[in-house]
């Protein structure tokens, strides 16, 4: 219990929920929103400096990292409701096994992702159909940044490990401090050794590596079963397979998802480069509307995770209430402000293109009003995986939100671009997004009081 009270752990399963999950989520977006500016300050910088065409080959290369990287991704976050759950029901050991086999993970997840990216870079976006005049810059772009996935993983499935305690804080400082570095650096290498799109990419990596060093310090020091000890870092099996099962559904599920998406950016890309580089821009603004909600989902799946394996089913709805009220919240301050100021923000991005700044402001337009409800998608998920539950929400954004998309690319977006032309197929693509978040959402919020009323049965049961 000493160890306990050192690490000063958020007790998630006592007191007040919507409190308690604001002060553990906000951290969360503010590192979310550092992290994104990772690749906002890539096309920021090349868009002010070098030009429109860098900005398209950065932002072209997006999807398909996403897509190399989400699988792996899913999996830290099955690693979050493992963990999550044990210190729930206070089994300490497997605490501790599951953290040192979630950042052993982490590490060899990381050199697979590096070598697979590297060295198919340009193959793959060939298949994407990414313009001719940006393809070698995006190439070396995406290996330079692949040789740094690595250290990506290791502060992401360390912060996994880090955030199960209640502690969000510490992963902000340091994203804060990695972008700085990486801003600086962005600029030094552009403006004064005009490497262009490899000098951002190399500030990329460069902060990457020093969040990885300063992530896994904090676990070596940490208070309580979560503390890393580097020589006994191993992958224990039967963690590994219970980690597997929560994070693959979660894993496939992300990769289908990006699928669908880099299928939507092969369409983008066959419209010209003007499209591309708007389209960039705008999902690059977006994106930080959209991270700011994901915060909740993962509070959710942290706060239910940890009350599920406490046996304390009477907090699951007040957990999925909050969740919902403040992703909403936030999803719509953001996103009403950010189209409200489209065009100077868009204009950041893009400073000498105004013909790409009104395609972006096309995308937003559609994107913005829209985006709170994606939110209430996701904490459905959020709260559903953290019952020990991802099989169905994987299945259902598979179908609902995916399937629907590639469909939609195959029969709808041609035959409008043959009649109409290439602006109304692009906002066709665009409306897309928006129409699978409601379909799946109803579906998902459904399923919530489903599997919750399942969960409440079995536990009284147990009791």
């Amino acid at each position: 219990m000493a160890a306990d009270k050192k690490s000063k752990q958020l007790d998630m399963t006592q007191g007040p929920i919507a409190s308690k999950m604001f002060k553990f989520c906000m951290p969360i977006v503010l590192t979310s929103i550092l992290q994104l500016l990772f690749n906002a300050a890539d096309i920021i910088v090349v868009g002010q400096f070098v030009g429109a065409d860098a900005v398209a080959a950065v932002g072209s290369t997006t999807f398909l990292i996403n897509l190399l990287i989400n699988f792996f991704l899913g999996l830290s976050i099955g690693a979050t409701v493992v963990i999550s759950t044990d210190i729930g029901a206070k089994r300490y050991v497997d605490v501790g096994r599951d953290a040192h086999t979630t950042v052993m993970m982490g590490i060899l997840c990381g050199l697979v992702v590096s070598a697979v990216g590297i060295l198919g870079a340009h193959l793959f976006l060939t298949w994407m159909a990414t313009p001719a005049d940006v393809i070698g810059q995006s190439t070396l772009y995406l290996r330079i940044y692949f040789f740094g996935t690595p250290w990506f993983m290791i502060y992401t499935f360390g912060r996994a490990v880090l955030i199960t305690t209640g502690d969000t804080k510490r992963p902000m400082y340091y994203l804060f401090f990695a972008g700085c570095v990486n801003v600086a650096l962005n600029l030094f290498l552009v403006i004064e050794f005009h490497l262009g799109v490899a000098g951002v990419a190399i500030g990329t990596v460069a902060s990457q590596l020093i969040s990885a060093i300063l992530i896994i310090n904090r676990l070596r020091h940490i208070g309580g079963p979560c503390r890393i000890i580097l020589k006994d870092l191993k992958i224990y099996r039967s963690k590994a397979r219970t980690i597997f099962r929560m994070g693959l559904p979660t894993g496939l599920q992300s990769v289908v998802f990006a699928v669908s998406n880099v299928m939507i950016q092969s369409s983008v890309n066959s419209l010209g480069t003007l499209y591309v580089a708007g389209n960039a821009a705008a999902s690059n603004i977006e994106g930080f509307v959209w991270v700011s909600m994901d915060a909740f989902n993962q509070g959710a799946t942290t706060f239910t995770g940890q009350n599920y394996g406490a046996g304390r089913d009477e907090r699951f709805n007040k957990i999925f209430a909050s969740a919902v009220w403040l992703s909403t919240l936030v999803g719509c301050v953001m996103g009403f402000t950010f189209l409200i100021f489209a065009k100077p923000v868009l204009g950041v991005y893009l400073p000498t293109s105004a013909e790409a700044v009104s395609r972006g402001i096309r995308r937003m337009m559609v994107f913005m009003p829209t985006y709170w409800t994606c939110g209430i998608m996701n904490v459905a998920t959020g709260c559903v995986r953290g019952m020990n539950r991802p099989l169905v929400p994987m299945l259902a954004t598979m179908i609902g939100v995916c399937l629907v998309r590639i469909v939609w690319i195959v029969f709808g977006f041609h035959a409008i671009f043959d009649a109409y032309g290439s602006m109304m197929a692009y906002v066709s693509l665009c409306v897309s997004y928006p129409v699978t978040w409601v379909i799946t959402g109803v579906f998902l919020v459904w399923y919530y009081f489903h599997v919750k009323k399942i969960v409440s049965v079995n536990l009284a049961s147990a009791r």
